[in-house]
């Protein structure tokens, strides 16, 4: 069985009737922390540090901003440990509902054969979490005067709290898999929010929902320069579900005597919400990534078909080893 074949039975097994999410990255793949716990550390290289920001529904109502950070490596004293670390905040609406998050994350690599083309990687995932709102922004129907709207007026509304701050845990594991040598498969389930941490801001408790995330990748190598990049990602958190899938074909330009050069194109469609493209470059230890959503949801009368533009930027460091020269030492008869 080959790559592509495996990944058609992933397809085959999605939900066909899904409802998508308002928050969320159109780039999952480039901002793999986020996806799973089991992603830290997975590349090749030293440290990565990634960059993302998502602005949309600024065509329908106050833009939904998100926006991450996150730096990853290996510790490679300590049987090649990820670890990484994620920012995120995100502020929505007229009341600047903000949440912002930090977590850790940390993996295990599992070689499960003798060449490590099978790796398995068991991750843990634990954050803090601070959500806040202004509610200095909102209106209220007591503030209407009976002619106009009167920021004056009491809102006879009484806030006991405006932020709150909670824990939060997560599970994950990830599977990479070498199926030949043009076909790479990743693959994984993250689990977020496992103690279901309260996020009220009246007394009344409100526990936030368990996110499970399923994902999917193949790296397909056509040619020497050219690959295909198939991609889903499934999100359930609640009532809310997201099913996202496409592809990127990369264009390798120049890769000699340490110049590295490529170019992305990709389609994606999300199930009953969008579909979107995306465009990208490597250029040596740098990759941009940009991306526009294309909204035909029952929204798009409001919107226009205008969705959510993001921004990805990912830089890799990679330490030069210097090569070991091994001096063999002539006898004085020679």
């Amino acid at each position: 069985m080959n790559g592509l074949q495996l990944l058609i039975i992933f397809l085959s097994l999605a939900p066909t009737v899904i409802v998508a999410q308002d928050v969320h990255w159109s780039q999952f793949s480039d901002n793999p922390i986020f996806q799973n716990p089991g992603q830290a550390g997975n590349f090749k290289g030293d440290y990565r540090f990634i960059g993302n920001y998502r602005d949309q529904w600024r065509a329908v109502t106050v833009p939904f901003q998100t926006t991450s950070i996150s730096v990853d490596g290996r510790l490679t004293k300590l049987k090649n440990l990820g670890i990484g670390g994620l920012l995120f905040h995100d502020a929505v609406g007229d009341g600047k509902l903000q949440t912002l998050e930090i977590q850790i994350n940390l993996n295990l690599p599992v070689y499960l054969t003798r060449d490590s083309s099978l790796v398995f990687r068991p991750g843990i995932n634990v954050g803090i979490n601070q959500r806040q709102i202004n509610t200095q922004l909102l209106t209220f129907d007591n503030q209407y005067n009976g002619v106009q709207y009167d920021e004056n007026l009491s809102t006879n509304e009484n806030f006991s709290a405006n932020s709150r701050t909670n824990f939060s845990t997560g599970l994950g594991f990830v599977f990479d898999w070498t199926l030949n040598t043009r076909n790479k498969l990743n693959t994984g389930l993250g689990l977020f929010n496992l103690n279901r941490p309260d996020q009220g801001f009246l007394g009344a408790k409100i526990q936030r929902d368990i996110r499970t995330n399923f994902h999917a990748r193949l790296d397909h190598k056509i040619d020497k320069n050219l690959f295909l990049l198939p991609a889903v990602n499934l999100s359930l958190q609640g009532k809310y579900k997201e099913f996202v899938l496409g592809s990127s074909v990369k264009y390798i330009m120049k890769e000699h005597l340490g110049q590295y050069r490529a170019v992305y194109a990709g389609i994606w469609y999300r199930t009953k919400d969008a579909g979107f493209i995306s465009l990208g470059m490597d250029y040596q230890n740098w990759f941009l990534g940009v991306s526009y959503d294309l909204n035909f949801s029952k929204l798009t009368q409001a919107s226009n078909a205008r969705g959510g533009l993001e921004i990805a930027i990912r830089y890799i460091h990679q330490s030069l080893k210097p090569k070991k020269i091994t001096h063999r030492i002539c006898p004085d008869y020679i």
